[in-house]
């Protein structure tokens, strides 16, 4: 029995601090399965109150007879609060009994007002909560700065990085330099066209191609671990060509 999986994906911290002539704020993503049309209508309603309709992108399905949690609508209106709004490059995903949020904030003062006002408001014992809430620190938004909202571009189908990509890190190399005491994740993600596996792989590949290339040219190994999402983490709509390529991308995240 396949137990109810929902998701939201909050917007990216780059894009509140890109200077002028940037894109717009980025999309909310609202993706997973929901067991009638009633409930799909009610969390999109919610979720386009608290971020605003234009910025809302719709990836529910219905499945009829897919099994939830006691209560389970109420208790998701209940994670949908404008603290959300504090959360940055990150997600709230709801599946079965747990809840889990990930993601940055800008102080300890508001991951914990956020963690323990949705364990306060979830009023089934059955739920748990999964902090994954991460402190925003300067070389966070250093890198956030020097990426600039641009994406590293790799040959198609492939891990090999372009002459543009090839640039881009290297604008990075220098806060690399300064911060050299911070340890690196590097995140590949993908569009959804092709199989799940094969992006996965290709994700994989594509973060351990940007990590070999900054290694090469003087940053430690030991600073950086890469990681590959494949298309589980969309930023966009991939219906649009517009929103695949900008779904393609590679994420970097100051881990300490």
């Amino acid at each position: 029995m396949n137990l109810l999986a929902f998701s939201v994906l909050l917007p990216l911290a780059l894009l509140l601090h890109t200077p002028a002539g940037a894109q717009a704020p980025a999309p909310v993503v609202v993706s997973g399965s929901v067991p009638d049309e009633a409930t799909r209508a009610a969390i999109l309603a919610r979720t386009r109150e608290l971020f605003g309709a234009e910025r809302v992108v719709d990836q529910l399905s219905v499945v009829a007879g897919v099994a939830t949690m006691p209560q389970w609508t109420q208790q998701i209106h209940k994670l949908l609060t404008p603290e959300l709004k504090r959360v940055s490059q990150g997600q709230l995903r709801v599946e079965g009994p747990l809840v889990e949020i990930n993601g940055q904030v800008d102080s300890d003062e508001q991951r914990s007002t956020i963690v323990k006002g949705m364990a306060t408001r979830l009023d089934n014992a059955a739920y748990t909560v999964r902090d994954g809430l991460r402190v925003g620190t300067g070389a966070q938004q250093a890198l956030d700065q020097a990426l600039a909202n641009r994406i590293v571009e790799f040959e198609p189908g492939s891990a090999q990085l372009t002459a543009a990509g090839q640039q881009l890190l290297d604008t990075l190399l220098p806060v690399l330099q300064q911060y050299n005491t911070r340890r690196i994740e590097v995140v590949g993600h993908t569009d959804s066209d092709g199989s799940r596996e094969r992006n996965l792989v290709l994700s994989q590949a594509r973060a351990d191609a940007v990590r070999d290339y900054l290694v090469a040219r003087g940053i430690a190994a030991a600073r950086i671990q890469t990681a590959g999402a494949g298309p589980d983490r969309p930023v966009a709509d991939n219906r649009s060509a517009a929103g695949r390529t900008r779904n393609r991308r590679i994420e970097f995240r100051v881990l300490a």
